[in-house]
Order: C-alpha cells, then sequence, then structure tokens
C-alpha cells in the first residue's frame, strides 16, 4: 500500500516530545536523520547526540494530509512549528532498493563482490556473490572494502580464519572462496549471523563457517583475525582479539578513522611485531603480525 511520509525539521524543538507527538499523532514510525553532513560517530555509552541540524521523518497511512498532522503537532508543541513537508510514497521493498546501486566491485587480485543475479567481466576470477540483507557489509564502504583489498592479496588457503563482528559475512566468504580451511563469524546482532549463514550457503561454503559462542573465545586461536568494527570496540576487546590470534598470526583491523589510528596502534603494539597502516578516504585499515 502507499504511504505518506512527513519530514519536520528539529529547530528548537524537544526531541523527545516531538517524537511522542508524532506517534499520538498516527505515525507508524519514526527516523532521525542530519538534515545536512555533520557525522556523529562512536558516542559514549549511554549517550544519544543529535546533528545540529536534525531532520525527523514520520510514515503515516496514505489518507493522513499534511494539515492534520500538523494540527496534531501544533496542540501538543509550543508554536511556531520549524519548517514540515508531506510526500507520498509508492509502496516497495524499502529494505532493497539501496540494491538498485549494487554492481560486481574488483578489489584486486582476482577477488570480486557481486549481487545475485549479475556477473563479472573477468575470467578465473573469485567472486563472492553476496545478499547483505539488514546486515553491515557489501564492500562499497571503504572499511569493508580496505579489508576485501587485502584478502585478495594474502596468502589465506589452508589457513583458519575468524571474522570478528561478521555483520553480512562478506569477509568470512571471501576468505572460503579463496581457500581457507574453515571460518568462524561472531556478532552481537542476530540479523547478521542470519544474513552471514544465508551468504555462506549462497557461495557454498556453508559446511566451512560456524558461529562459535562468544564465551567460549580464547579456546581457539586462527591464523587469520579479521575485526571491521570501531575503533573504541577495537581497544576496549584489544585483549580478546589479540587473544584469538596464533602468534606469528595476521591481525586484520578496520573500521578506524585516521585520526584514530594511533590509538588503536598504541592499544595492539606491544603484542605485535609489525603493524602497517592502509588509507581510504578518511578510514584507516591496519594490518598486524603478532610476535611469535
Amino acid at each position: 500500500m502507499p504511504w505518506s511520509q512527513f519530514r519536520i525539521e528539529l529547530g528548537q524543538l524537544d526531541p523527545e516530545q516531538l517524537e511522542s507527538a508524532l506517534f499520538d499523532a498516527g505515525a507508524l514510525s519514526v527516523t532521525l536523520t542530519d538534515a545536512q553532513d555533520t557525522p556523529v560517530l562512536e558516542p559514549a555509552p549511554g549517550e544519544t547526540p543529535l546533528w545540529p541540524n536534525t531532520r525527523f521523518t514520520a510514515l503515516f497511512p496514505e489518507d493522513v494530509s499534511e494539515q492534520s498532522v500538523a494540527d496534531a503537532l501544533q496542540a501538543q508543541l509550543d508554536p511556531p512549528l520549524p519548517p514540515h513537508s508531506m510526500e507520498q510514497l509508492e509502496d516497495r521493498a524499502w529494505e532493497r532498493e539501496w540494491m538498485k546501486d549494487f554492481h560486481p566491485m574488483d578489489f584486486g587480485h582476482g577477488l570480486w563482490v557481486c549481487p545475485h543475479g549479475q556477473e563479472v567481466p573477468e575470467e578465473n576470477s573469485t567472486v563472492v556473490y553476496l545478499d547483505p540483507g539488514l546486515a553491515f557489509g557489501t564492500g562499497t564502504h571503504e572499511t569493508t572494502a580496505l579489508c576485501l583489498q587485502w584478502l585478495g592479496g594474502a596468502q589465506v588457503e589452508g589457513k583458519e580464519v575468524m571474522d570478528f563482528g561478521c555483520g553480512s559475512g562478506i569477509l568470512a566468504v571471501a576468505a572460503l572462496k579463496l581457500g581457507a580451511t574453515l571460518a568462524h563469524g561472531i556478532d552481537i546482532d542476530p540479523q547478521a549471523l542470519e544474513a552471514s549463514l544465508d551468504n555462506a550457503q549462497r557461495n557454498a561454503v556453508e559446511e566451512r563457517l560456524s558461529f562459535p559462542d562468544p564465551t567460549q573465545l580464547g579456546t581457539r586461536k586462527y591464523d587469520i583475525v579479521l575485526a571491521n568494527i570501531l575503533a573504541g570496540p577495537l581497544i576496549d576487546l584489544a585483549v580478546q582479539i589479540l587473544g584469538i590470534c596464533r602468534p606469528g598470526g595476521a591481525l586484520v583491523l578496520s573500521g578506524i578513522l585516521a585520526e584514530q589510528s594511533t590509538m588503536v596502534q598504541e592499544a595492539y603494539a606491544k603484542d605485535c611485531a609489525e603493524i602497517t597502516e592502509m588509507r581510504k578516504g578518511d578510514w584507516v585499515r591496519l594490518c598486524c603480525t603478532l610476535k611469535p
């Protein structure tokens, strides 16, 4: 069914009051987005920071008018209302809309990531066919691309791999298609584990991918540990991540902004014989070789 989408700038309004008023007016969902282009990265625990210019987008049934929503908000909030608008949306599988711009991507050394139903132009290549579902990880973001570029040029065949924070499973699946003996993945999001297993099945590598209990980490060490998360968790979990990598093994850290690289390196330096840095845009990948 079609929908009505109501947008309103936060302005000087209280965000909790505006959200509550939108739901009282009949909103089915409310989303907060940046009205300009001001990133908010890695808030401290318990914080919910907002952008300097925040936009609320609320989804209503088709027959709801802009005026009726504005009147309902005006009855609960201090006048005047900030700028607002309403538009009609045709019903679609919205979580799949972005896939229209998802095309085969070459990460070097013959490694490609490709949506289902499409083909790559290079013969004898290693192709990861991907449907990320609702989980992070397609290769379009610099952090994932940096890890895939490393995998494409690494000696993965015969290795045991951990994908720490596996998201869509793209790194684990790529490692398996490049010849890894096995791959394990962990993630705090159940949808990520579901997407990882689905992508492994679509690439016929599901028999070599499993998801150990996170509480049992440390009982096994891996030749390669891939951790594409964020700088904060990488620092906080450094002991745990280092503890699952074999002496002399490779540890690949991503999801790090350039200005955070030094802090992350300091958290890992004493256990590593070598740390190298690769940048792509604003993001950094660190490749660490653990001390023997």
